[in-house]
């Protein structure tokens, strides 16, 4: 059995000695290959002096690279002149040399891959990890290895046009919903959909109502896409999966939520609890209530259920509760770095991330309490991570008189990158049941800053 290092020598020398049949070339190898995916010592030495030459605009050739060489005091790290001058014998023809660098990487990638490997193994020997960090951190190490050589280059505009052509007919019979259906067309209206990539802040003070409306939102995506199979991640941090799903089930069986938290259901009630058992169970809506969970646990799990086709959207929280991964003990950087890093799963997994987020209580000093973007609690980087930012505030929700209350709740869309924002959208909230009802108006207030 062979345990000998992938490499291509043979293509390393070729790659070498076609540089110095024709210097303009050495633009095309250094945008793809790197000094360290050359794997002879040798041609890492003599590449890095090719480097340095064209960075101080030094022609390329024999004697101002062996020069090179010998100011570095690394001739003979490089084989010796005779080693330098004997490249471009290996070269027949220079038209190869795209294959011979796709020989260099893909011997580079395969020993990366096994360094890696290396690591996580003597990882996996550690007494003070346990099985899940573990799993967590080797699926990391491997995926900085697939995004380190994912690269990417300029696209034509008659391609992109030809992907753009592509795009609009496959969307023509989806009407403007080009995203996930909410199930709100008020929202749908705006949004076109939920996007996939897209990280959507849901923020309002505490009792609001963000976790039933986004317990609303993963119910009715769940059932309004993909023929009722798309799949819907909830992480819980603050509710656990029988609250979570007892929501749900009042809200799908017409069932005051009151009632069941008491088990005081009569006839009607057994008869809708069971008719919205049968409606559910066969929904993929899949709950996490881990209390301590942190980004990096949330995106192992995320990326299974992609890699398993079962994840189209999902829906955190809160923020504020995700345990950080750091222990700089400074709180809006650990908040700044888990902002961007949902928005990066969101990228990763190509999928809409709703995480619902606390303000701060500033809000409470107004006059005017509706929230605006400088209320989002502990860091700015929320709002600049954030594609959209809605803010749910319901007015009679600070009148104590039972009588007057109406039920009535904005969503402002405070922020949305790809679309309308400063819209305030209506909807009834119908609290015993944890609901939602969008109401249709003609003409949508302008959000008051």
């Amino acid at each position: 059995m062979n345990n000998s290092l992938p490499q291509y020598i043979g293509a390393e020398q070729a790659v070498l000695g076609t540089i110095f049949l024709d210097s303009k070339r050495l633009l095309d190898v250094m945008d793809k290959i790197s000094v360290e995916d050359f794997f002879d010592l040798r041609h890492r030495t003599i590449f890095q002096a090719m480097i340095l030459a064209f960075e101080e605009s030094i022609n390329i050739d024999y004697q101002t690279v062996i020069a090179k060489l010998n100011q570095m005091g690394q001739l003979g790290s490089a084989g010796g002149i005779e080693y330098v001058m004997e490249l471009a014998e290996h070269v027949p023809t220079t038209l190869h040399l795209d294959s011979h660098i796709e020989l260099v990487i893909d011997a580079s990638l395969k020993r990366e891959i096994i360094e890696t490997s290396s690591e996580i193994t003597n990882m996996g020997f550690k007494e003070n990890i346990n099985a899940i960090e573990y799993v967590t951190r080797a699926e990391e190490m491997i995926f900085a290895v697939s995004q380190k050589r994912s690269t990417s280059e300029f696209s034509t505009i008659d391609k992109i046009l030809k992907e753009v052509q592509d795009k609009i007919e496959k969307q023509r019979n989806r009407g403007d919903i080009t995203g996930l259906r909410t199930g709100f067309s008020n929202i749908d209206q705006i949004t076109s959909g939920l996007q996939p990539e897209e990280l959507i802040i849901l923020a309002a003070r505490p009792s609001m109502g963000k976790s039933a409306l986004a317990l609303n939102l993963a119910l009715n995506i769940a059932k309004k896409n993909k023929d009722n199979k798309a799949g819907v991640a909830v992480f819980s941090l603050e509710m656990s999966n029988d609250q979570l799903v007892s929501r749900i089930v009042s809200l799908e069986g017409d069932i005051d939520g009151n009632k069941l938290r008491r088990g005081s259901l009569d006839s009607k009630d057994w008869a809708n609890f069971h008719a919205a058992n049968e409606s559910l169970k066969s929904l993929n809506i899949m709950f996490d209530d881990s209390a301590a969970v942190s980004v990096s646990d949330i995106r192992a799990k995320c990326r299974k259920l992609s890699q398993e086709k079962k994840l189209d959207f999902v829906v955190i929280d809160y923020l504020q509760l995700i345990k950080g991964d750091s222990k700089s003990g400074n709180r809006q950087e650990e908040v700044a770095r888990i902002s961007r890093s949902l928005k990066q799963m969101a990228r990763e997994l190509k999928v809409p991330v709703l995480a619902l987020s606390q303000l701060s209580r500033a809000v409470e000093t107004r006059d005017d309490k509706r929230p605006v973007l400088a209320d989002l609690r502990e860091s700015g980087s929320i709002e600049q991570d954030a594609d959209i930012v809605m803010f749910l505030y319901r007015e009679d929700y600070y009148q104590r008189d039972e009588d007057k209350k109406t039920g009535d709740v904005e969503l402002s869309i405070a922020k949305n990158r790809q679309g309308q924002s400063g819209i305030n959208l209506h909807f009834k909230f119908e609290p015993e049941y944890s609901r939602f009802i969008a109401v249709d108006r003609r003409e949508e207030e302008s959000y008051r800053d």
